[in-house]
């Protein structure tokens, strides 16, 4: 893993191996291309990256795994992060995440251990932001922490939905083949 700052082309380089999960600030432009920086301004996607330190990934490396204590929301600024659970002696790929989405909101808001293992799908570069660093921004920014909390909310329910609606096509499948496959 290695650490990036941004040339004036905007693209990761890598930087400070010795510091290698450090990086100087995430560019505010990606978060405002998020899913959580859609009501974001310029000022606000800035002062949520001063907040946040980002890290790069090479092919195949963890970020966090299952049970892990680390709860800090993660943004996938480029790349792809496979959402691994273990069964058994098994990994079920659950989901490939794409730029621009969130993974942790449970870990981050109820500060419990992770449900699932994030694991680079290729090289990727992820922003992460603490609870406790998130928390101090309600003193100087509430309008930022409002902005995020209502766009963790509207993930989560993307993604019930989603679910929801897989459920839906599975049991229509079962029931249409009377559970035969």
């Amino acid at each position: 893993m290695k650490s990036f700052q941004h040339n004036n082309d905007a693209r990761p380089v890598a930087c400070n191996e010795d510091h290698p999960a450090i990086n100087d600030r995430p560019d505010p432009e990606v978060i405002g291309a998020s899913s959580i920086g859609a009501e974001l301004n310029d000022t606000e996607c800035q002062v949520l990256a001063r907040a946040m330190v980002a890290r790069v990934l090479t092919d195949g490396e963890i970020l966090v795994s299952e049970g892990d204590q680390n709860n800090a929301l993660f943004l996938l600024a480029s790349g792809k992060l496979a959402v691994i659970r273990a069964r058994e002696d098994q990994e079920i790929k659950l989901y490939i995440m794409k730029a621009g989405e969130c993974a942790g909101t449970r870990a981050f808001v109820d500060r419990t251990p992770r449900t699932a293992k994030l694991r680079a799908a290729g090289d990727a570069v992820v922003y992460s932001i603490k609870p406790d660093a998130f928390e101090a921004l309600l003193e100087t920014n509430p309008g930022v922490v409002y902005k995020v909390m209502r766009a963790l909310f509207r993930n989560t329910h993307t993604n019930l939905m989603r679910m929801n609606h897989e459920s839906q096509q599975l049991s229509n499948y079962i029931s249409k083949t009377n559970g035969r496959y």
